[in-house]
């Protein structure tokens, strides 16, 4: 397929591994940008937007991202915290008074960031329409009691990690973190990126279509699902579904762990910025504060038992493992469900996002060798 964009004098091996992607690996529509040191070296687009009418993917082309929300909240949290309006480690109680209920006085915004505060899901079904309101998540999550001592054991955080972290962001700035992010970080760098899209930006958006060759889900009655769907409310990946991740009411409602929508131009510009800064602008995140954020604090089997996958989380981003190899210790990244990644590091002054909208199956290996690339080309 012939593809859209280019790719600075030496990084050919990004370009050609993209192409790769659809000629070998059954990519539909995508995406891939790269900064370094601040300044644009790759910008490619191709394929299409929607398989049913055969829509193009445009160069400004956003698409669900799934997890890759938590490296948007993640790294408004840092900045609150590099500003002194959060400290990391005081407990969430600090900020959020009501949720020092049930066991839960001593987790701090640090254990939500690592996937340790013991708090996975709030237990209470809630309906679609409480999900999208954000009080009543809230108010069940108040209520929750944590799984078990909390700072002690890992259990991926799906939602929770979101609406805990959201919340104390709208406790210290006044606004959720959709609303917050595009205030204090977005507009002004004219970024496609939301938690919560405008509506006027839903027929634009990608959808996401299903993987071939997928392996079989766990069983819902699993912790690790019951996280991942909200107790089957938002199932997985039930994509058509009334409340699936093509559905408007899902898209334009702030799900802070996981319903963000993306260009990739867009999360490379927001990693590059918190890296390096773009265009001679100063970096959003400073070197210290990479550092607290790429520490390895948790990963392996988890609470429940479920297997360990590989990867290794720091302070609200995934850091360079076997399972995510990025460029090395300084690197600090989120992916999603869909295949798609992202990641800054300072050290090699890079800010990269792949975005695609065909899920991921058994054996994806489309962002893990655009990744190789940008490596090869950045020594």
């Amino acid at each position: 397929m012939e593809h859209n964009g280019w790719a600075d004098e030496g990084f050919g091996a990004v370009a050609d591994e993209f192409a790769r992607n659809f000629a070998e690996r059954g990519e539909l529509g995508a995406a891939v940008a790269v900064f370094v040191d601040g300044r644009k070296v790759v910008d490619l687009w191709g394929g299409t937007a929607d398989e049913r009418t055969g829509r193009p993917w445009e160069k400004d082309t956003a698409v669900p991202v799934f997890s890759c929300t938590k490296g948007i909240v993640s790294i408004c949290a840092h900045l609150l915290a590099q500003r002194g309006r959060l400290d990391l480690d005081a407990p969430v109680a600090d900020y959020w008074p009501e949720f020092a209920r049930q066991g839960k006085e001593r987790i701090t915004t640090r254990m939500v960031l690592a996937n340790t505060a013991g708090i996975p899901l709030a237990e209470r079904k809630l309906t679609f329409q409480e999900l999208t309101a954000w009080t009543p998540v809230i108010h069940a999550l108040e209520e929750q009691k944590p799984l078990w001592e909390p700072g002690t054991a890992y259990e991926y955080h799906a939602h929770a990690f979101g609406f805990i972290v959201g919340e104390v962001i709208r406790r210290i700035t006044g606004f959720t973190p959709g609303v917050h992010f595009r205030q204090a970080i977005a507009d002004e760098l004219g970024l496609s990126t939301w938690l919560g899209v405008p509506e006027e930006e839903v027929p634009r958006l990608a959808r996401i279509t299903e993987a071939e060759g997928r392996a079989p889900l766990p069983d819902a009655d699993l912790l690790f699902m019951r996280a991942l769907t909200m107790n089957g409310v938002l199932p997985f990946p039930g994509l058509d579904d009334p409340h699936g991740w093509n559905s408007p009411g899902v898209l334009t409602a702030e799900f802070p762990g996981a319903g963000a929508v993306s260009s990739a131009r867009g999360l490379a510009t927001l990693y590059a910025a918190a890296a390096t800064g773009v265009d001679g602008s100063a970096r959003l995140l400073a070197p210290d504060t990479v550092t607290d954020a790429v520490t390895p604090l948790s990963g392996g089997v988890s609470w429940s038992g479920f297997p360990d996958l590989g990867s290794r989380w720091g302070s609200g981003f995934l850091v360079d493992s076997p399972f995510v190899r990025l460029l090395g210790p300084r690197s600090f990244a989120n992916h999603g469900a869909g295949g798609q990644l992202c990641f800054g590091d300072d050290e090699f002054g890079v800010g990269f996002s792949y975005a695609a909208n065909r899920m991921g199956g058994r054996g994806d290996v489309r962002a893990e060798r655009l990744v190789a690339a940008v490596r090869e080309c950045v020594g």
